[in-house]
């Protein structure tokens, strides 16, 4: 009897043996429906020799429904979800589940969308004016339409009815056009030419080779990137991509199609259910070419993938940090590794980990020392907050204004970088002292004052602000402590009324459209100061920006998290690089409170290896990554008793191994988040220690009560 191994896409059972009616073939990779229970669960067909379990009486065995007509998933993936249940330790469907999302089952030809009419409905409710406000230019499923504007599935289908909206037949088979390599190929200069060069035999050869792309801000590394692109087009392979934030993909999008003559296929999370299936099923019979996307498309299923870009790789938002905890830059790396095709890391501030792979040998190092063109570094100075402070109730001190006051006369823009979103950190009542706190979580309300909320930034929960303070119910008692990027706005339009200001985050480039919107105001002139985040740092060119303003240098430096050094320099260096890309000389305030600090030492003198050797010696010292493992166990219960005792019972059992100590276990420093009380342990050992085999066998056979949750993130980035 033909019996085939089967890993569903739910997390309650594990893989479970199935037979094949007759006649059928479905080899590994083969996405079926099969029978658990009453109902019927999509799987794939898995290789045999993975899972260790007894297999079933052929007896007992029941058969499948349904082989789906899409493409097998390849080798290469396979083994891909494999390496990550077992090094992220977590499971096979958990994986899955990311590379075969709703999109992937459905079939071709058209997909029902709706969209907005002329038509105004007959009766008006409050919730279809909430509706009809918000979808204006909307288009999308039902549901889609629905979580958009807030409201229920039935107010959208209410205004259907009523000739609101009409519906739109897309089809989900219409081809993507094909690239071409040799449509606008750029003048490299000697240092690109020969990273591209590097970069163009490896996509040739189809080697697993991994380069660093080490060039300073404005050097060029997209055009040299774009290269290889052009090589591994020519020899009809495909290409990813990735790119860490979804603001980012207008602006990219926009290059690649300068360069090669038609857009690239985009993936991200605020697609339509539409585009994704073009997408999904066009990637995998191979004739969508080239991607670029956020890190989610890294599993998407190429049919002949041929190189894989992970551009600003340095960025921690590649790292998931709920539901599966994988690493983008880590997971891309393994993908090239299993299906023989290089991968690119670019980057102006290389992460400590990459530079350590390069150093011995594991990865290849391309530099690109100098920025292309006439264009030159920006001159950077400190401003001692101590000595040059601003005024009361201020933030920015008087010599970044003198330079802000200079750019608008001479009609040049500025950058105004603060890592904060919202008006103000905390809100609280100067009669009491009462501080505004999220209801499900430890963390302070932030002041949104341009939408007029109390926002929290780990659940999301809203709130508007009181009038009286409802602890002790002063009224005209709350006080914004603390500046956030709209403060920063507020100031700046206090200074200079006439300016045209831009605030800049993720609230306000919320998906590629509003970036693209954002670029052209820019580009056009029509904005003197942006005030962003770190946003806004990465990926734009801008010649016209000549100043950036650190507004708070010292913020990132702040608490005891392993990378914070690290991640400040990086992003005050991203920030500085927005200055002077072309012509006109760039200038950088960096305003601190400690300009001794050897970051801001580092940024000053502009020295970045001294910052990097240092901070690799601090690292191997303490035996921390990349010289050492790290793994956080993290124990959560809607029962604060559930979650202390879970966490007991782990700490209790730790196993003991050479070269490997557990800390805690202890309340989490987010003690509370989206209503779970919260608990840790850290696990540190030598990079020798075999972290995944001893943590599996010390977690499995522990039971808990049902209402806790555990889960383990594998070289963490959060500390929280």
């Amino acid at each position: 009897m033909n019996r085939v191994r089967v890993v569903l896409l739910t997390q309650v059972v594990g893989p479970l043996d199935y037979k094949l009616p007759d006649g059928v073939s479905a080899p590994p990779g083969s996405i079926v429906t099969v029978p658990l229970g009453p109902r019927k669960l999509t799987g794939v067909v898995w290789d045999k020799g993975i899972f260790d379990d007894e297999p079933v009486d052929d007896k007992r065995l029941r058969a499948i429904y349904e082989l789906h007509e899409i493409p097998p998933l390849r080798d290469g993936l396979r083994r891909l979800v494999d390496w990550i249940a077992d090094y992220y330790l977590t499971n096979h469907a958990a994986v899955l589940r990311m590379v075969l999302p709703s999109a992937a089952l459905g079939g071709g030809g058209t997909i029902t969308e709706y969209r907005r009419t002329d038509v105004e409905p007959s009766r008006m409710t409050p919730q279809r004016a909430v509706a009809l406000d918000a979808l204006e230019d909307a288009q999308g499923l039902v549901r889609e339409l629905a979580e958009e504007a807030g409201v229920s599935d039935a107010v959208i289908r209410g205004l259907v009815k009523l000739g609101a909206f009409e519906a739109v037949e897309v089809s989900v088979d219409t081809p993507f056009e094909k690239p071409d390599p040799d449509h606008a190929a750029p003048t490299l200069n000697k240092e690109q030419a020969a990273a591209a060069t590097a970069i163009c035999r490896a996509v040739q050869a189809q080697s697993n080779d991994v380069f660093v792309l080490d060039g300073v801000t404005g050097s060029g590394k997209t055009e040299t990137y774009f290269e290889a692109v052009a090589q591994a087009l020519r020899a009809d392979k495909q290409i990813l991509l990735l790119l860490p934030e979804i603001a980012l993909t207008q602006p990219v999008l926009k290059r690649f199609e300068v360069r090669f003559g038609v857009a690239a296929a985009a993936w991200h999370s605020g697609m339509r259910a539409a585009e994704k299936r073009r997408i999904w099923r066009q990637v995998a019979d191979g004739s969508c070419k080239a991607l670029i996307g956020a890190r989610s498309a890294l599993f998407l299923p190429f049919a002949d993938p041929g190189l894989i870009i992970v551009d600003e790789a340095h960025e921690i938002s590649f790292k998931q940090e709920d539901g599966v905890r994988y690493h983008a830059r880590d997971v891309a790396v393994m993908r090239g590794h299993f299906e023989g095709f290089p991968v690119v890391l670019a980057s102006a501030t290389p992460a400590l980990e990459s530079r350590h792979m390069a150093r011995i040998g594991r990865y290849r190092n391309l530099e690109i020392p100098s920025r292309f063109g006439e264009a030159k570094m920006p001159h950077i100075a400190a401003i001692d907050l101590t000595e040059t402070p601003p005024d009361r109730q201020r933030w920015i001190a008087p010599p970044l204004l003198k330079a802000l006051e200079e750019r608008l006369e001479r009609g040049e823009q500025s950058l105004l970088f603060l890592n904060r979103r919202g008006y103000a950190p905390l809100t609280l009542c100067r009669n009491c002292g009462h501080r505004f706190q999220c209801p499900n979580c430890t963390s302070w309300m932030v002041e949104h004052r341009l939408v007029r909320r109390l926002a929290c930034h780990h659940c999301g929960h809203v709130m508007p602000p009181p009038d009286a303070c409802p602890e002790c119910g002063a009224e005209d008692s709350l006080v914004a402590c603390g500046p956030g990027v709209e403060r920063i706005r507020d100031e700046v339009q206090a200074f200079f009324p006439e300016a045209r200001l831009f605030v800049a985050t993720s609230d306000t480039l919320w998906s590629p459209a509003k970036a693209a919107e954002f670029v052209e105001l820019v580009e056009n002139k029509a904005v003197d100061i942006i005030v962003g985040t770190q946003l806004v740092t990465k990926g734009y060119h801008f010649p016209d920006l000549t100043l950036v303003g650190v507004i708070d240098a010292d913020l990132g430096l702040e608490g005891g998290d392993l990378r914070a050094a690290e991640r400040t320099f990086q992003q005050i260096v991203q920030a500085a690089g927005r200055a002077g890309r072309a012509e006109k000389q760039g200038e950088v305030f960096i305003q601190t409170r400690n300009p001794s600090h050897p970051v801001i030492a580092a940024l000053v003198d502009g020295d970045r290896d001294a910052f990097y050797d240092a901070e690799t010696a601090q690292r191997q010292a303490a035996g921390a990554p990349p010289f050492g493992r790290f793994a956080a166990i993290i124990i959560s219960s809607e029962d604060e008793a559930e979650a202390i005792e879970a966490a007991r019972i782990i700490g209790a059992s730790a196993p003991k191994a050479e070269g490997m100590y557990v800390f805690g276990p202890a309340p989490a420093p987010l003690a509370m988040l989206r209503g779970r009380h919260r608990q840790r342990l850290l696990v540190h050992a030598r990079r020798s220690t075999e972290l995944q085999a001893i943590m599996r066998d010390w977690l499995g056979d522990l039971e808990f009560s049902r209402g806790v949750r555990v889960g383990v993130d594998v070289d963490p980035y959060s500390f929280l």
